[in-house]
């Protein structure tokens, strides 16, 4: 994950767009303000103390003293403000994106049950009635989808993952998910390849844990991979880790979204445009989960011709 540079962060107007804030309720804007505040009130301290005291060493230090005790004060009150206002950006992306991702299911649940209602079952031919069933359960498939990617957040922060630590066969959680998603590839028109070594060992870890980070790779791949492509899974071992990453041929990420992909809620604006469906939520507890295990988290992609996600996880 790439971490923005000192240079955007002098970037005043971007991170006041970033938080959609107003100039003047901006953090960046107010520590500007408050430093030239502080400038201000040293200056005049100065003048006005060598006129009293006459003494320039003993002005200085109280100049500098004053400095010191304004400038920590304005650094509080600013990081204070800044967690408030990433909080307040935060609600607004989840109030959007829960908002967003629930109408259309919703809506088709609606469609469907009034269709079944207005029409009268003994209307309905057998056909059209599994069609309704099947469109019912994939639209509450995809709301039970996101609430437990939103459970799963909410305990993360709070208290944290409950953690079951076993001897974990990480190749056979691969192959597994391989099988539950062929079928969804297939109906995709996507090819799944996977590498794998023989040689990959045992780890202790949480199973669940494990899993979460193997089936947002390989979902995350396949929903974004353009029909007829291939999605590539590799496993190996390493001389410390075991080493999983995926490789799809999708939209890939945009140069300027690529520095907040593992962050909540966030999903990449080609991303939204090529699959309306997902939380931004798996990446961040991919990420998570693999801090946790004491892991590596990485990517590498190029817009238009595809990502490569990958995580190291230590075998001791």
């Amino acid at each position: 994950m790439k971490k923005e540079s000192p240079l955007s962060q002098l970037n005043i107007l971007k991170q006041c767009k970033k938080y959609g804030l107003p100039l003047w309720q901006c953090p960046q804007f107010l520590f500007l303000i408050m430093g030239l505040v502080t400038i201000f009130t040293a200056v005049t301290t100065y003048t006005i103390g060598t006129r009293l005291f006459g003494d320039p060493e003993t002005v200085a230090l109280i100049v500098l003293g004053l400095s010191a005790v304004l400038f920590m004060l304005s650094f509080v009150i600013n990081h204070s403000l800044e967690k408030l206002a990433e909080a307040s950006r935060m609600k607004s992306e989840f109030v959007r994106i829960v908002s967003h991702q629930l109408r259309a299911p919703l809506t088709n649940l609606k469609w469907g049950i009034e269709m079944i209602i207005s029409r009268g079952l003994e209307h309905v031919e057998e056909k059209q009635l599994l069609n309704f069933i099947k469109m019912l359960r994939e639209n509450s498939n995809r709301m039970e989808e996101l609430i437990n990617d939103l459970l799963i957040v909410s305990r993360m922060e709070k208290d944290g993952l409950p953690e079951k630590k076993e001897k974990v066969d990480f190749g056979e959680i691969v192959k597994n998910f391989i099988s539950e998603f062929e079928a969804f590839a297939i109906s995709s028109n996507i090819k799944l390849k996977f590498d794998y070594s023989k040689d990959i060992p045992s780890i202790t870890a949480d199973p669940g844990q494990v899993k979460l980070v193997v089936e947002n790779f390989i979902d995350n791949a396949i929903r974004y991979t353009k029909k007829g492509g291939v999605v590539k899974i590799r496993l190996k071992k390493t001389k410390k880790n075991i080493h999983f990453e995926v490789e799809d041929e999708g939209v890939g990420i945009p140069k300027e979204d690529q520095k907040y992909i593992f962050d909540k809620f966030f999903r990449a604006s080609n991303a939204m445009k090529y699959q309306t469906q997902g939380s931004g939520l798996g990446l961040f507890i991919a990420k998570s989960v693999a801090d946790k295990m004491k892991g590596e988290i990485g990517f590498k992609s190029k817009e238009s011709k595809g990502s490569t996600f990958w995580v190291k996880i230590p075998i001791k």
